[in-house]
């Protein structure tokens, strides 16, 4: 990948413990993401390495390339590790992925401990591992989040810049649950002003519904430190005339409650008219269900 500066990195350990949240444990194959979404909360987590996670975060990617062997070895000692939450700092399918098959290699770990887990990406090249995903839905449990925020191929390009288009992803969505995976989409995040419109929220789950998606979640765009600076990158270079309604709107790392609120009816609205199709229908034995803020 021109202008990207790979860095291999021989991790210690792999599984993190995550208080507070759905899930109780989570692993990212990689820091950094090649994807540079203009909203991504994750570019925080650059700065405890002390890179810049607004100019460098797609173009210096550190990969864990002994994760599988150190997942396997953690397993192997905590067997109270029952599911796992990958991607929930970085793409575990970004373009490395198919080089590295780092992300591969956890979840055919994974399958072989029979541990649950849940995935969330934005790329389509998650369906390369279909085989491994239903082997390991067959013993533990396995979910799929393809995150969507707009279906809008030309505005997911201002904010998603590396991404593939949305119709790209809904078809990995469709391939996915006509493989029997537990597959959702993540409405996610829901821009004000941008991508809040019934009329784009409707086209988002309209698709996950015809493709075959077992569930849509959601939620609205959080600004901490370093995303804000990013994102209000991005407003001066594409969408100046937003700055200052953003600026009024985001005071602190949320959209006040009321716009919050008025997202989530028209996501409830749209999911009332295209309803997703029943969980029991996916032949899984347990299923992580990521929920990310």
């Amino acid at each position: 990948m021109r202008g990207v500066e790979v860095v291999e990195q021989r991790a210690k350990s792999i599984i993190n413990a995550v208080p507070g949240m759905p899930f109780s444990w989570s692993i990212n194959p990689y820091r950094g993401c090649y994807h540079q979404c203009r909203f991504c909360y994750a570019r925080r987590t650059h700065r405890y390495l002390e890179e810049d996670g607004v100019e460098r975060w797609g173009s210096r990617i550190f990969v864990k390339v002994n994760a599988p062997t150190v997942v396997r070895s953690e397993l192997a000692r905590n067997r109270a590790i029952d599911q796992v939450a990958i991607g929930t700092a970085t793409d575990p399918y970004q373009p490395l992925e198919g080089t590295y098959r780092v992300t591969r290699g956890i979840l055919e770990a994974l399958r072989d401990y029979r541990v649950s887990s849940g995935i969330i990406t934005r790329s389509p090249l998650v369906v390369r591992d279909i085989d491994v995903l239903q082997s390991l839905a067959a013993v533990a449990g396995v979910s799929v989040s393809i995150s969507v925020a707009t279906m809008d191929a030309d505005l997911a390009r201002e904010i998603e810049p590396t991404v593939a288009p949305p119709a790209q992803r809904m078809r990995a969505v469709r391939m996915l649950a006509e493989a029997g995976i537990a597959v959702n989409v993540a409405l996610a995040p829901i821009l004000p002003q941008l991508t809040d419109r019934a009329d784009s929220i409707d086209a988002v789950v309209r698709a996950a519904q015809e493709a075959g998606a077992t569930r849509v979640w959601h939620n609205a765009l959080n600004l901490h430190d370093i995303t804000r600076d990013a994102f209000f990158g991005y407003l001066r270079e594409r969408r100046p005339e937003l700055i200052a309604s953003y600026a009024t709107l985001y005071k602190g790392t949320y959209a006040p409650q009321a716009v919050s609120r008025e997202i989530d009816a028209r996501v409830a609205s749209a999911r009332e008219r295209f309803p997703a199709r029943a969980l029991e229908r996916i032949p899984t034995r347990a299923v992580v269900q990521l929920s990310l803020i």
